[in-house]
């Protein structure tokens, strides 16, 4: 009837409360509401994949990270977040951080100091410096009691999608950087489980591989004026410009790029063996443990990496220092100069230099890892106010360890190249039989030592490191701005 019709209209319709939210406490309900809305870019009522894009890449998280949040909470399957959705996961994601926080805290007073951080990490198998821990805990401090109440804890982690202290504390450690070594004996990155699974991973090793073959590129004739002094030597051009001049009068501009393609041709395969042999080694020295390698155990496992990588692509470096130092017309090609090298000296001959090679990345990455280590620590001693080193001063820190990584192992790195190079003289002459200006004994590791020390001294065991250096700077900030914008695109974090 018309009447009671009218009536029914007039009652309110009111909305019922969602049970979950209806349950919670007020400041929960608000605090949860308030994350939601910052979430809901648009504020349609639904969080999508964009949204939390948006919101993670302003903590540093990924769009991996985003994937895993949205999967885990997004329980109909419908690519997208209802508000009931994200409260059911947040409050099953607080249980498990309050668990994980329960068990830092061992004296049970509702608080985490410094000593009992140092304590979790202990029991993974890292051991940090006090003044680190108090570092870690005044990134989530906001009171400045150099203590974490669990709200504060909860805060830190909300979007994190760990709930495995041991993934928790390696994200609330963990420092990205690149990779700004001269050479490449450095020691590996470390990769968390949740990196691995995300494939964070290879992400970090393609971003690494674009930014190295640019800056190769880049620096390429610089690098071709070591090869040809550590050949050659300063004396025979007088000076760096006129080494540059008899390369240019000899092939033009183009040559000065001699040998870059499989300079950079060796990125993808020999990141790829370093790290599978890093991880391989890993696995055997802390079988199935989430301990974290010690220092000494990087060294370790980095020098074994790096010398397996090494001994697989070596014949590629053969190449490179017989392209860079060939001369107009002296080789058609890659495949050519390979002919010729296996005709006149046999697999063999892809292999000359490969022990002072190998015996380099000993005091390359034992260096390059101390001298990193050292001067990050030094750092974190001086900064007592909480903040983590910035990009800036981890690559600072890169530059210094990898140049006096380079710098101690120059002497074998010289000799390997003069190897390569009397051996692609000796290639030139009938049955392998060294001509003249090439004496057998010149062939050898000793013989080429006792040679430079004989006839330059001491100091000419560094000749060519001169452009070795100049090529520092440039090639870092070339690698740090291409590394940007291809992880960006990647949506690979550095926290």
């Amino acid at each position: 009837m018309p009447g009671s019709y009218k009536k029914e209209t007039e009652i309110p319709t009111l909305t019922p409360k969602l049970h979950h939210v209806y349950e919670l406490p007020t400041d929960d309900e608000l605090r949860y509401k308030r994350l939601f809305k910052q979430l809901d870019q648009n504020s349609d009522g639904r969080v999508c994949i964009e949204d939390l894009v948006s919101v993670f890449q302003k903590y540093g998280m990924s769009y991996a990270d985003a994937e895993v949040f949205m999967k885990r909470s997004d329980k109909d399957r419908s690519g997208d977040l209802s508000m009931a959705e994200f409260i059911i996961y947040l409050k099953e994601h607080e249980k498990n951080l309050k668990l994980v926080f329960s068990s830092i805290d061992k004296n049970e007073d509702g608080l985490v100091d410094a000593q009992e951080l140092r304590e979790a990490f202990k029991t993974m198998g890292i051991r940090i410096e006090y003044i680190e821990a108090e570092n870690l805990i005044k990134r989530i401090d906001k009171e400045g009691t150099l203590e974490i109440t669990f709200s504060e804890w909860r805060d830190f982690f909300m979007f994190n999608t760990s709930s495995n202290i041991s993934e928790i504390l390696k994200f609330w450690r963990h420092a990205t950087s690149l990779d700004v070594s001269l050479d490449s004996n450095a020691v590996p990155d470390d990769f968390t489980k949740q990196e691995m699974v995300t494939g964070m991973w290879w992400r970090h090793l393609v971003a690494g591989g674009v930014a190295g073959a640019v800056s190769r590129t880049c620096t390429a004739p610089l690098d071709r004026m070591k090869v040809f002094l550590q050949v050659h030597g300063l004396d025979r051009f007088g000076s760096l410009a006129a080494c540059v001049r008899h390369m240019l009068v000899e092939g033009g501009v183009i040559s000065l790029w001699r040998g870059n393609f499989i300079n950079v041709l060796k990125i993808a395969p020999e990141s790829a063996l370093k790290f599978a042999a890093y991880e391989r080694v890993k696995q055997i020295i802390h079988q199935d443990t989430c301990k974290e390698l010690g220092m000494y155990e990087r060294f370790a496992a980095g020098s074994f990496a790096g010398g397996f990588a090494q001994s697989v692509i070596y014949p590629m470096e053969v190449l490179k220092t017989r392209l860079a130092i060939r001369t107009t017309g002296q080789y058609k090609g890659i495949i050519d100069v390979a002919q010729k090298i296996y005709v006149a000296d046999g697999v063999k001959g892809f292999y000359r230099g490969y022990i002072p090679n190998l015996l380099g990345i000993i005091p390359y990455a034992g260096f390059d890892l101390a001298v990193y280590e050292t001067l990050k620590k030094r750092w974190l001693k001086s900064h007592g106010n909480g903040d983590s080193p910035s990009v800036i001063v981890l690559l600072s820190c890169g530059m210094v360890s990898s140049t006096i990584g380079q710098l101690v192992s120059y002497p074998l790195a010289l000799v390997r190249t003069r190897l390569q190079a009397a051996a692609a003289l000796n290639t030139v002459c009938p049955n392998g039989t060294p001509p003249p200006q090439v004496p057998q004994e010149l062939l050898t590791m000793t013989g080429q030592l006792k040679h430079v020390v004989n006839t330059e001294g001491i100091p000419g065991l560094w000749r060519g490191i001169v452009p070795n250096f100049l090529k520092v700077a440039p090639a870092v900030s070339i690698s740090y701005v291409v590394y940007e914008h291809v992880r960006q695109k990647l949506g690979v974090k550095m926290t």
